[in-house]
């Protein structure tokens, strides 16, 4: 990886998300100066990212020296100032909370260097209202990460609408010098891109369940070990074009009516009350030996795996050039 071209970054709020953050930048080659109001928080997320530290260097993944060089590229800053000094960056990891965030930005603007960019870690907020009122609004992005963000790649980048077309351009270019995949999001809308998508799985997922189709088991299966193998490596788009023999043009064509069928009939009104969450719980709670704690690091290193094996054995070459867009007839 090469070095990114923005060397100092700014982590404001080091939940789980902003910690996870760290790991990124560090690994990048970048200094990272790591702040939080709560002083007991920053030092929580620093032990975190030291532990995460010598667990690579047990599984082999990560040299002496390397994890040294990323353990010494971090550092706890006492304030707010401190923190954004000479930084090119500030990822913000703030509480979702409109008025928490906008008094932040009005701060961190007023502190931070004139090339500086200020992306967010919203995960539904759109930042023309996150940056109303702030006069440096120009240099703010939503830049949403998947949690984690230093083993899920994927960054939801959004402008609002006072953001300078620079400042977009200069974050995707940041993003993927430092090993993510942004994705743009040519307007705002609820939820953004993967979480619009999760919810609509998720909703389908929970109705089958309270309604007496099928288990939690079940359902987990049909992810797991079916469409979730293939989503893996393949958007929906992609899988359908290779559903086909000539491609997606004829997927659609041919199940055209069968997904318009589909679609018509999910119109769940199942809500999350206090019985059906208990129910999906104790469910859930059956199909695992393991505590939260081990099925999340086991479902780390899965994910680890699978990006290796991807990173090994590359899709087919992939066209980097946008669709020609039809012209349309103007409008009467």
């Amino acid at each position: 990886m090469k070095k990114p071209t923005i060397k100092t970054v700014a982590v404001v709020g080091a939940g789980v998300i902003g910690r996870s953050w760290i790991a990124v930048f560090a690994r990048a080659g970048c200094r990272v100066r790591v702040f939080d109001r709560d002083a007991g928080q920053r030092d929580k997320a620093l032990a975190w990212f030291k532990r995460y530290l010598k667990a690579l260097r047990r599984q082999g993944s990560l040299k002496k020296k390397a994890a040294q060089r990323d353990w010494e590229a971090v550092g706890a800053a006492e304030t707010l100032a401190e923190a954004v000094d000479g930084a090119g960056w500030v990822q913000e990891s703030l509480p979702e909370d409109r008025d928490i965030k906008n008094a932040a930005y009005h701060e961190i603007d007023a502190l931070l260097g004139p090339k500086g960019i200020v992306a967010s870690s919203t995960s539904a907020m759109d930042m023309t209202d996150l940056a109303h009122g702030v006069p440096g609004a120009r240099r703010f992005i939503v830049a949403h990460p998947v949690n984690p963000p230093h083993l899920i790649p994927v960054v939801e980048v959004l402008a609002g609408q006072a953001t300078d077309p620079t400042t977009t351009k200069r974050g995707i270019a940041f993003l993927r010098e430092i090993g993510q995949a942004p994705v743009v999001m040519k307007r705002f809308v609820p939820g953004f891109l993967l979480n619009r998508m999760q919810a609509a799985l998720v909703r389908e997922a929970v109705d089958l369940v309270a309604s007496g189709v099928a288990d939690v088991d079940a359902v987990d299966t049909c992810i797991r070990d079916g469409l979730g193998l293939r989503w893996a490596f393949m958007g929906p788009f992609a899988t359908a074009n290779t559903n086909a023999d000539t491609g997606i043009r004829e997927y659609f064509t041919r199940f055209r009516g069968a997904y318009h069928g589909l679609w018509d009939s999910l119109n769940t009104a199942t809500r999350f009350d206090d019985r059906l969450v208990d129910d999906l719980g104790r469910q859930t709670d059956a199909m695992w030996a393991a505590s939260v704690d081990d099925q999340r690091a086991w479902r780390d290193a899965m994910i680890a795996a699978v990006r290796d094996l991807k990173a090994r054995q590359p899709a087919p070459a992939r066209s980097t050039k946008s669709p020609r867009r039809r012209s349309r007839p103007r409008g009467r």
